[in-house]
């Protein structure tokens, strides 16, 4: 599902690339690097070449993500991507160079797609992040689309839910842009933590309560949200409330490829091991240290999954083993939507001048 978007960009991404391999001793996901960089490289000057000094870029957002009305950002402001605009004006729609459309609106019927024909060389971009097992009706959707945005790691435009950063690259990140610290927080001592077990849930459904229900036999697990008790007031709530304990579960609704959403990174940011319901491990590997999550699949039963949980609460050196990687990372999440809506515009001034087309989107989505 790759184009040849970023070719022109190859050489900065093999020096951003082969830092983030050799500072994390495990495989990044190769997009995630480049896209906490500026226009221009640390040390280099930001000069813009003629052909990018006349190529201002309009991204008209067709519709509003789940229907919550936003402002437009300011890309140069808030992520010093330069030359592009966003709006949510549909007037201008026959001047927009892209449009990015998100699929949940799309695909319940809440909006349409915009009017053909389109105007020559406007790029329409597929935006979503949600799972295939909640994305209704792809099917319909065929040889529309000329990019993709997901957080999937090989869709044209890949923003994930999360990522880290090697203490190594955090000069690379843009002064525009916030990265959290993770630290150190290695011992009891360090990080006291006095209770076992948090999950956080609104949907109380599907393999992840079967799951639940299993270990809670074994450890006590305290449930919160909707399906639960009341989440403590305050900011940044959910990462407070998981500072508490030492383990938070971390289930997807759905297992698919790279699906790894914010409840992974809820746990990373508030210092607890997750324990991971999801993809593979292998796929959890592509974004986190092996030994910084545990994953169900690691044991036969669910019984023995809570016995090594014990096991770890009493133990400092198993402890120091899940732990003692967060003093080399930070953790950066991507602001949700301006950061989007930015990325798609500047992936469009990239793609100028080309015209690819989506074939296949369920059965790349599905895969």
């Amino acid at each position: 599902m790759r184009s040849d978007l970023f070719y022109k960009e190859k050489r900065a991404l093999r020096r951003i690339f082969s830092l983030c391999v050799a500072a994390a001793g495990f495989t990044l996901v190769p997009g995630v690097c480049l896209f906490f960089l500026s226009d221009s490289l640390p040390g280099e000057r930001s000069v813009p070449s003629l052909e990018d000094r006349v190529r201002e870029t309009l991204l008209l957002v067709w519709v509003h993500p789940f229907g919550v009305r936003m402002p437009m950002p300011d890309c140069r402001e808030r992520f010093e991507i330069s030359g592009c605009e966003i709006t949510d004006d549909q007037n201008r729609y026959g001047q927009a160079d892209a449009v990015l459309i998100h699929h949940r609106e799309i695909s319940s019927g809440a909006a349409p797609l915009p009017p053909e024909p389109r105007p020559p060389a406007q790029n329409w971009i597929w935006l979503n992040l949600e799972s295939p097992s909640h994305s209704s009706r792809l099917w319909e959707y065929e040889g529309i689309y000329n990019l993709t945005l997901s957080y999937r790691q090989d869709s044209d435009v890949c923003l994930p839910y999360g990522f880290l950063i090697p203490r190594a690259l955090l000069h690379e990140v843009p002064r525009s842009r916030s990265a959290y610290p993770l630290g150190g927080g290695t011992s009891p001592s360090d990080l006291p933590r006095p209770r076992l077990v948090a999950w956080v849930v609104s949907n109380w459904s599907g393999a992840r309560v079967a799951f639940y229900k299993l270990l809670a036999q074994h450890v006590q697990v305290d449930v919160f949200g909707r399906a639960g008790e009341p989440i403590p007031p305050g900011g940044r709530r959910v990462v407070h409330l998981i500072r508490r304990y030492r383990f938070y579960l971390a289930l997807e609704n759905s297992q698919h490829t790279d699906y790894i959403t914010e409840k992974l990174w809820n746990a990373v940011r508030g210092g607890a091991i997750p324990v991971v319901l999801g993809p593979s491990r292998k796929n959890y590997e592509r974004f986190l240290p092996p030994e910084a999550f545990i994953h169900v699949d690691d044991f036969p039963t669910v019984q023995e999954l809570a016995q090594y949980l014990l096991k770890v609460k009493d133990s400092p050196s198993l402890i120091q083993m899940h732990l003692s990687w967060r003093r080399d990372y930070s953790v950066y999440i991507p602001s949700m939507w301006d950061e989007h809506f930015c990325t798609a515009c500047r992936a469009a001034q990239k793609n100028h001048g080309r015209i690819n087309v989506v074939n296949n989107l369920s059965k790349w989505f599905y895969s």
